[in-house]
């Protein structure tokens, strides 16, 4: 087994590193300046257009497109293990992914409408989202179910005569905010008395304009809205869309789920790796230039240890990544489903840990806003919940694994 990298990737490692260092680092300021000054936290940032634009021109452009949807991108697709290294390198900024089109939710849901979708539906909504036209939502999490068992999920979804109706309440929506979103992927029981429970759900298309999609409150993570996509409450009242707007067909919705779910779970612990990447360099660059007690941070025994476990961590979640993608690209993601199991429940905790650890070594510093890991610890906190929490993915994994071995 070996990540060598193709030439596409490494050609395309080269430009990307070349684009942060010119158009991404020296905007970060900017960026919040204009988030701050904005009166609707969550329409566009003027910057976010421009950096578009130029991403567009060089190439950096849909990255994620995997190998299995070549006609979606210049490139011809991605394998994951190529990818790996782009995705790495965007989270070391948590909003440059959407400058490259290669930000949460949309790529997932982008993979749903190249998978699921019709050609109708590809053109009035792939189409628009690949060009960074419009943004997108996927609307599964319930605030009054655990959620973490899909089949729990209580939203209806009623077929009456040639429309679907919807009611219910969904929250923690990723995007829904956002002014360009256009779309929601939205997940719902539609036969609630079948005896098998993963045929009850269905997934239908609703455009965010809607006569009854009311956008309830923006949420927050730890303080963090995460504007401008932010996360939202979302009301389906009395919702009705036509019979032709069902993804894939009726009672095959948690069929869609899971193969969305897998990417997304894979891409958050791609990107991931480049905000802890980014945590452990400016940490070594703190404690090179502050001193203590008479000696520099860098010399006492303790931050050295905190160092070394941090470098050690990262590269044990990068190689289980790496491997993780290498199975992904040769048998699919449902063969490896323990393999992505095992990077979800790992990869976010010790990120998250090892962020924790860079921003004690800044001192009181490290919780503002005048660094980029508060924000970066609040994203892989909520990344062990996002895409279903870690005992749920704990809980299928141990049982896996006891049957290999128990025989």
């Amino acid at each position: 087994m070996h990540f060598q990298h193709a030439y596409k990737s490494i050609a395309l490692q080269h430009k990307l590193a070349q684009f942060m260092d010119e158009h991404i680092y020296p905007n970060e300021t900017l960026y919040r300046e204009q988030l701050a000054r904005a009166a609707d936290r969550f329409a566009k940032v003027p910057l976010m257009d421009a950096l578009k634009d130029q991403a567009k021109a060089q190439g950096l452009w849909n990255l994620f497109v995997p190998l299995s949807h070549p006609q979606y991108s210049e490139h011809g697709g991605m394998s994951n293990v190529d990818y790996t290294p782009l995705a790495e390198m965007m989270g070391r900024v948590l909003w440059s992914p959407e400058v490259f089109n290669c930000n949460a939710p949309d790529t997932g849901n982008m993979e749903v409408f190249m998978k699921y979708a019709t050609p109708a539906q590809q053109e009035q909504w792939l189409r628009p989202l690949l060009a960074g036209d419009i943004r997108s939502c996927y609307a599964m999490t319930e605030p009054h179910v655990a959620s973490s068992d899909a089949t729990n999920i209580e939203l209806l979804i009623k077929r009456d005569g040639d429309e679907w109706v919807l009611n219910g309440r969904k929250w923690f929506i990723t995007g829904a905010m956002n002014e360009r979103t256009m779309i929601f992927i939205v997940m719902g029981k539609s036969d609630p008395g079948n005896p098998n429970r993963h045929k009850q759900q269905t997934q239908v298309l609703v455009p965010k304009n809607t006569p009854g999609v009311v956008i309830v409150r923006p949420l927050s993570t730890l303080g963090y809205d995460d504007a401008p996509l932010g996360h939202a409450e979302v009301l389906f009242d009395n919702v009705r869309v036509p019979l032709e707007n069902v993804l894939l067909g009726a009672g095959r919705g948690s069929e869609i789920a899971q193969g969305r779910l897998g990417p997304g779970r894979m891409h958050h612990c791609m990107r991931l790796l480049g905000a802890g990447q980014r945590a452990l360099e400016l940490a070594c660059r703190r404690v090179s230039s502050r001193q203590t007690f008479g000696r520099l941070l860098s010399q006492h025994q303790s931050v050295r240890e905190e160092i070394s476990k941090s470098f050690s961590e990262l590269e044990m979640a990068r190689l289980l990544v790496l491997k993780t993608c290498y199975l992904w690209d040769q048998s699919g993601a449902q063969a490896n489903k323990d393999m992505i199991a095992a990077c979800k429940t790992s990869v976010p905790m010790m990120v998250q840990t090892i962020i924790d650890r860079c921003m004690q070594m800044h001192g009181a510093g490290g919780l503002t806003e005048d660094y980029c890991m508060a924000e970066a610890f609040n994203y892989a906190r909520w990344c062990r919940q996002a895409d279903g929490p870690d005992q749920v993915h704990q809980m299928a994994l141990g049982k896996q694994i006891i049957e290999r071995y128990a025989g």
